[in-house]
């Protein structure tokens, strides 16, 4: 049974080329590594209705903070028994976002990390007690500064068509309520045991296998 590896920051933090960058260094190594990402965009109903919610598209359901955390949660509800196939077959299932994202940004949206709101219990509860999904191994927070991860988003904007600014990555207050939630979540060792890198750094192999 391989380990699930979860990166996990904010938009444009680096979560991609930090996926990449593990996959090479584990393979050279001679592990077997899958990757998968969420949202699912084109591949999950679930994920390409979060994409509709985060740009607006579905009325006062988009201003919903656990309506749209439940669209995220069931993207990966659907993505379960796939994540559970890929473990089996895999030393490393290498995750770029996971349930911690659904937790820091609903609580993010609902006053951050000094607010009383419960959220990150509620998703604990939804994703992994109620729809079962896998618990991480690891957790690795990727600390990118909100402005540097604001300007990478922002430029991701201007030249690809496809990525425009949804309403979390436009929202700088929102970026800086949920980079504290991360700090938080991490802090407490949310779900699993967690790492927090810099934006350069890569974990060792080891570290992930454990």
């Amino acid at each position: 049974m391989g380990r699930l590896i979860v990166v996990e920051g904010l938009d444009g933090s680096g979560k991609q080329t930090l996926t990449r960058k593990m996959t090479v260094a584990a393979e050279a190594r001679g592990l077997e590594v899958a990757r998968l990402g969420f949202p699912r965009y084109g591949d999950s109903i679930f994920a390409d209705l979060c994409q509709d919610a985060l740009y607006g598209r579905l009325g006062d359901l988009s201003d919903s903070v656990h309506g749209t955390a439940m669209l995220f949660a069931l993207d990966r509800r659907d993505a379960a028994r796939h994540i559970r196939n890929m473990l089996r077959s895999n030393d490393l299932v290498i995750l770029d976002r996971y349930v911690s994202s659904n937790a820091a940004y609903g609580s993010a949206r609902l006053g951050g990390p000094e607010q009383d709101h419960g959220f990150p219990e509620w998703v604990r509860e939804l994703e992994i007690d109620r729809f079962g999904v896998p618990v991480p191994d690891l957790q690795l927070l990727l600390a990118t500064s909100v402005e540097l991860s604001a300007e990478r988003a922002r430029s991701r904007a201007e030249t690809d068509a496809d990525r425009a600014l949804d309403r979390f990555e436009a929202d700088t207050s929102l970026q800086h309520r949920t980079g504290q939630m991360y700090r938080e979540l991490a802090a407490a060792q949310y779900l699993s045991p967690w790492q927090v890198l810099a934006p350069d750094d890569v974990p060792d192999v080891r570290d992930l296998l454990g």
